[in-house]
């Protein structure tokens, strides 16, 4: 806990913004300019129903290889109370847009690997039957479980009038001896305002964007479907700081019995630059 807020405090004196849609858990078809870093973390916390309070975090470095790929390597981080903070392992993930051009549906292609283990409580998607008993276990026995796994999301993604609606199915694969897992989430946010302010101003329309997300399990090869599986729903709001960072909050809420009653998640992201530029290199096409 003390490491991100250190980390945050260094990130707020940053003077840059954030580019992406401010979604938690769904992505959308925007990508990181070419040459451009962004740092993120977001943060998730909750209370499983006989288990210790906990939160899990984020640390993203996003890159704009092209304007056509993204990647990104996230660490995690993860405390709970009566217990420990522990490294949650790493993630190195990629994305790549399908089509060059704005269309009706922008497709998506997400590719990840993931070397984590099974104190890791990021919940940065929701797959197969995960639920609230995953969060009980106690921290340091937990971790001594590694998982490698394998993610590809199909991302698809419309904008029109202000709005962006996005929908992800989720494929993940522990590359052990373990069956496909499949997860979704949906999500739709507007800012509001569409008219951009003529003067720089911080409390401005344009500057706060409202929307939501829905998402959770589709059990997995072998028993697909909703039956024990977690479903989340939460409103999503953000603030772009003019010239600073974006602070993002979303109150998420369990839809059944084997969900986590609640998951808060706050972000902040800042857009470094043309980070690529220092190097004598130029994102392309």
């Amino acid at each position: 806990m003390k490491n991100f807020l250190i980390l945050s405090i260094f990130l707020l004196a940053v003077p840059c913004f954030a580019q992406e849609v401010p979604y938690f858990i769904t992505y959308s078809d925007h990508m990181e300019e070419p040459g451009s870093l962004e740092l993120e973390t977001k943060t998730a916390m909750g209370h499983p129903p006989g288990g210790n309070q906990f939160f899990g975090n984020s640390f993203e470095f996003e890159y704009g290889t092209t304007a056509w790929w993204t990647s990104e390597l996230y660490l995690d981080a993860t405390g709970t109370v009566d217990e420990s903070t522990v490294f949650g392992g790493f993630r190195i993930e990629n994305r790549f847009r399908l089509l060059f051009e704005e269309h009706w549906i922008n497709p998506v292609l997400y590719i990840e690997f993931e070397d984590i283990n099974g104190a890791n409580k990021s919940v940065l998607e929701v797959v197969g039957h995960d639920g609230k008993r995953d969060f009980i276990d106690n921290t340091n026995e937990a971790r001594q479980e590694k998982k490698r796994e394998v993610e590809l999301k199909l991302i698809l993604s419309s904008n029109a009038k202000g709005w962006n609606f996005s929908e992800n199915l989720i494929f993940e694969k522990d590359l052990s001896n373990s069956p496909w897992e499949f997860g979704y989430a949906l999500g739709a946010r507007r800012p509001l305002a569409l008219r951009v302010s003529p003067t720089r101003c911080t409390f401005c329309a344009e500057n706060f964007e409202v929307g939501a997300e829905l998402y959770g399990g589709l059990g997995d090869r072998y028993t697909s479907g909703l039956h024990d599986t977690s479903q989340y729903l939460g409103p999503v709001a953000s603030w772009q700081i003019a010239s600073g960072p974006r602070l993002s909050f979303e109150p998420g809420f369990g839809l059944n019995d084997y969900s986590l009653p609640h998951i808060y998640r706050v972000g902040i992201a800042y857009e470094v630059g043309q980070l690529g530029s220092l190097f004598g290199h130029k994102g392309s096409r």
